[in-house]
């Protein structure tokens, strides 16, 4: 049995999580949004959902209720959403506990994390985005289980530590990465470079690491213990000397990890 579900929260993770849903059986019947054009917007992209113009969802016909909003917003749209029985209250962070929806009048909570970054100009096929879960309640993880398998090729229940571990990961991987890609970016253009010229070098560093261990795909100087390099690389750097500082920690840190290993 699949249920209706609304959100509250409009943002770039319903952009995509909405429609997913929509088109696998959980149809989408409301949205709210603290800004009401953009829950038009989502609207559109849905077959029967209306805009909610409060957070009193207490005569919705939905029974999962998903929050979907910046992280410092949960715990008030918790407070604040009015709920029929038997709802299901879900936030979507991959960081924030599930304490952060105790204040709300239901005692079926959860979480319901996509680990992805979305932005609504880029498409997602959510059948490859691993999901995960969290109850506390045994009912209330085989509901959100069986609607992220109706979404997703890989979903799995997590507990507490180990999603904010995968979160963490997450941001190194991700967030971090796309900086010192931003990073580069600005090296190059602020010496009339072209950063295509970087691109195939980026494509084969993600495509070795991923096909194998990142730790045996590093290369470069801090890697093998090429302190002459770096020396010339800091004084590259030494009119901007946050960057230098941020070369310098990252590159003792990979001479560290590796403990001048030259193979």
């Amino acid at each position: 049995m699949s249920y209706s579900v609304s959100f509250a929260g409009s943002g770039n993770l319903a952009w995509h999580l909405a429609p997913a849903l929509d088109n696998a059986g959980y149809p989408v019947r409301e949205i709210y949004s603290r800004n009401p054009a953009h829950a038009e917007a989502l609207v559109q992209r849905l077959y029967e959902a209306e805009v909610k113009a409060t957070l009193d969802f207490s005569t919705s016909a939905s029974r999962v209720f998903i929050i979907a909003v910046s992280d410092d917003a949960i715990e008030d749209i918790a407070r604040e959403i009015i709920l029929p029985d038997e709802a299901i209250l879900v936030h979507t962070s991959g960081s924030q506990p599930l304490s952060r929806l105790g204040y709300a009048a239901t005692p079926d909570i959860g979480v319901f994390y996509p680990l992805q970054t979305f932005s609504k100009e880029r498409k997602v096929d959510f059948k490859d985005v691993p999901v995960f879960v969290e109850s506390e309640l045994e009912e209330v993880e085989r509901i959100l289980v069986k609607m992220g398998r109706a979404i997703s090729r890989e979903v799995h229940a997590i507990d507490a530590t180990s999603r904010k571990a995968l979160h963490v990961a997450a941001v190194f991987a991700s967030n971090f990465t796309n900086h010192m890609l931003r990073l580069s970016h600005d090296i190059a253009q602020q010496h009339d470079l072209d950063f295509d010229w970087l691109k195939p070098l980026i494509a084969e560093t993600i495509n070795k690491s991923l096909s194998a261990n990142p730790a045996h795909a590093q290369t470069g100087p801090a890697r093998h213990g090429d302190f002459e390099t770096l020396d010339k690389h800091m004084q590259f750097l030494q009119d901007d000397a946050k960057l230098a500082e941020l070369y310098r920690v990252v590159s003792q840190h990979i001479v560290d990890r590796y403990s001048f290993d030259k193979d």
